[in-house]
């Protein structure tokens, strides 16, 4: 590393201390704040390092974690950033471990990109190999890892035009931190990243999420009677819908949803699942000022009232509430937000409504949306609207599941490319 590199690196640690009393005070920071900064205790040793940034790339680590074949033994270390991807892997853990393939799995929250933290989380890890989920690009991480003289891949890998600009400020630093294989999702996606650590860094894989619907898909059913935890809150006879992963910017369009969809369907029930569960509290203020009834979902013993909005203040069962549903709006897409997954309410068997920014998910390919297997929303109103045209009329699940296995079923094999490579690497 150059001396410029080393006084850059010294100037980003130190701007990092100066954001740490804010960083502290902040919401979406609290859980697990000593883990980010270590303080108490430092990650343990392991051979593999798998970084995903939420709950989407959290899933993808499952998968890879649970498709590696090593030759020998294998410690993994699974680190996200928030609260619901470090869910979703410490339950992975729980299930992996013990296992016949001699993979034992831990997890904790992904310190702070401060190059000090991460100099002591590296040198306590020791990764022969650090997996970075789509676009988990971290400078202190990087820095470090190149001291250490790990290894370090880029899996599904995504960058946006507007990440890249604003990465590419200072172009020396990141062809410096060059990781040693980078697998993108799309072309532009892969253009993107040799552009910015250099032609040539970068090739193809099929998109892992692919695998995951697919994998979803044959295992995932309607719920049979008495299996599905929510049928007992559920007025029967009444039309569900579910509001899926809103996002914040979004939340004003999504008042509009639902008192239009009230209106039209007076004794629908609504799920409302804030993206972030830090929002809940901002719609309970919301739906009383709407004067719309609504009950916690953790306070619900019975079924709830015709016409109840629930609102979700508990994770992991918007899979659950999908397999349930009449029709499903799918968020982060009325907002230029990117978009949230969609083929998850696929999966469950409902053509699902999103807003027009979903361009996080175009390498679905519009297709999908040629086919009539995603509706896409011009504005609010007419995501509105295309819900209640779907509580109406709908086709029926088992055909929707069947006709969104057939698009996928030829775009898989992402998750055997990623585990090869990595297999290769340790």
């Amino acid at each position: 590393m150059t001396n410029s590199i080393e006084k850059t690196f010294r100037l980003y640690d130190l701007l990092w201390g100066l954001m740490m009393p804010l960083l502290r005070r902040n919401q979406r920071l609290a859980e697990g704040f000593d883990e980010r900064i270590l303080l108490h205790k430092v990650p343990e040793n392991a051979d593999l390092w798998i970084q995903a940034a939420s709950a989407g790339e959290a899933y993808l680590a499952e998968l890879i974690v649970k498709n590696l074949k090593p030759a020998r033994s294998l410690r993994v270390l699974l680190t996200s950033n928030t609260e619901q991807g470090i869910e979703i892997l410490t339950r992975a853990a729980a299930e992996i471990t013990p296992n016949s393939r001699g993979i034992t799995v831990s997890s904790t929250y992904f310190p702070f990109d401060r190059p000090s933290l991460m100099e002591k989380a590296v040198a306590s890890v020791r990764p022969r190999v650090v997996a970075l989920l789509e676009t988990e690009i971290w400078p202190g991480l990087l820095f470090a890892l190149k001291k250490q003289g790990s290894r370090v891949i880029i899996l599904n890998g995504r960058m946006t035009d507007k990440s890249l600009k604003r990465y590419r400020i200072l172009p020396s630093l990141w062809t410096s931190l060059k990781p040693d294989k980078i697998l993108a999702v799309s072309k532009k996606d892969m253009q993107r990243f040799d552009r910015l650590f250099g032609k040539g860094c970068a090739s193809l894989m099929p998109n892992m999420k692919f695998d995951r619907f697919m994998q979803a898909n044959s295992t995932l059913h309607p719920p049979l009677k008495g299996e599905n935890p929510l049928r007992d809150m559920l007025p029967r006879d009444l039309p569900f819908v579910v509001l899926g992963s809103t996002g914040d910017e979004e939340e004003h369009l999504i008042e509009n949803m639902l008192l239009r969809l009230r209106k039209r369907h007076p004794r629908a029930v609504i799920g409302l699942f804030p993206r972030h569960l830090h929002r809940v509290k901002k719609w309970k203020q919301a739906l009383s000022r709407m004067t719309l009834p609504w009950k916690l979902r953790s306070e619900i013993r019975m079924p709830v009232s015709p016409g109840a909005v629930i609102l979700w203040d508990t994770f992991g069962e918007l899979l659950t509430a999908y397999q349930s549903a009449a029709a499903a709006f799918v968020g982060g897409s009325l907002a230029p937000l990117g978009g949230q997954n969609f083929l998850e309410a696929l999966t469950c068997g409902i053509i699902p409504v999103i807003g027009p920014f979903w361009e996080t998910f175009e390498w679905v390919g519009q297709d999908i949306v040629n086919q009539g297997l995603v509706r896409v929303a011009g504005d609010w109103k007419a995501a509105a609207d295309m819900l209640s045209e779907n509580i109406e009329s709908s086709p029926p699940r088992d055909r929707i599941s069947e006709l969104a296995a057939d698009y996928v079923k030829n775009r898989g094999g992402g998750t055997a490319q990623a585990c090869a490579l990595i297999q290769n690497l340790i």
